[in-house]
């Protein structure tokens, strides 16, 4: 008997964890899908490629010839191009699909958040003079006008142009901690900070940072959810897939 061959979407921590647990089970096959868009990415356990598929359509096509029996889609919550085209390819090719994403952060006692829905609005009205931009590199564009504002930019690999006239790029990969944020943004005189709803502990020191330090957040909303399964933890992502069918009792 052929192993259950599953497709996950990755480049997330949970993705990660979850080839890991695959990678041993018997009867199983995981291949993790990585976007390429990180020179030197954290590569799970067992099979991955790297690159795009093309749209929905290499995608359908990539499932029917691979015979792949699910996908779970566990991308970054902010990844809307990619988890579209898991969608569509699911719907096409008939094969399961789960949309496997992280609680989003919740603001607390001390917190300053001010939540919009895009960051073309996070650019359009910023409080702040001197600001954190922990946006991903690739979505700088929105802020490359502004000439007044200084940036303190933060990514995996080198930010791309076009970029803000005032920028200083830091270069890291978390997870990072409380002091380490807070002596970043001191040495820098942040006054706000911008960031998207990714959720995770990875990154969300920079948050009890800001709180300790009295500074601002603009905190960029997730894209809207998609038409499709989802759970938000690993372990509920192991359990649709041991069910018959492995998608028909899914929850939202």
């Amino acid at each position: 008997m052929h192993p259950v061959r599953v497709l996950v979407l990755g480049g997330t921590g949970e993705a990660r964890e979850l080839a890991g647990l695959l990678a041993g089970r018997p009867g199983v096959e995981v291949v993790t899908s990585l976007a390429g868009r990180v020179a030197d990415p954290a590569l799970p356990k067992g099979r991955t490629r790297i690159g795009g598929f093309g749209g929905a359509d290499g995608l359908a096509g990539w499932l029917a010839a691979e015979r792949i029996g699910a996908v779970i889609d566990a991308t970054h919550p902010f990844a809307a191009a990619i988890t579209a085209s898991a969608v569509a390819a699911a719907g096409r090719t008939g094969v399961p699909l789960l949309v496997l994403r992280r609680p989003g952060w919740t603001e607390g006692p001390g917190d300053d958040w001010r939540r919009v829905p895009s960051l073309a609005e996070a650019a359009a009205g910023l409080p702040g003079d001197r600001v954190f931009l922990t946006v991903g590199r690739k979505d700088l564009a929105a802020f490359a006008g502004d000439v007044r504002r200084f940036y303190l930019v933060r990514s995996v690999d080198p930010p791309e142009p076009p970029l803000p006239p005032r920028t200083h790029a830091v270069l890291g990969r978390g997870p990072f901690t409380v002091d380490g944020e807070a002596a970043l943004m001191r040495e820098h005189a942040v006054d706000l900070l911008v960031t998207k709803d990714s959720g995770g502990p990875m990154t969300a020191a920079k948050l009890v940072a800001a709180r300790r330090l009295g500074v601002p957040v603009v905190m960029v909303d997730r894209p809207p959810a998609p038409d499709a399964p989802m759970v938000d933890g690993v372990a509920e992502a192991l359990t649709w897939l041991e069910r018959p069918g492995g998608s028909s009792q899914s929850a939202r």
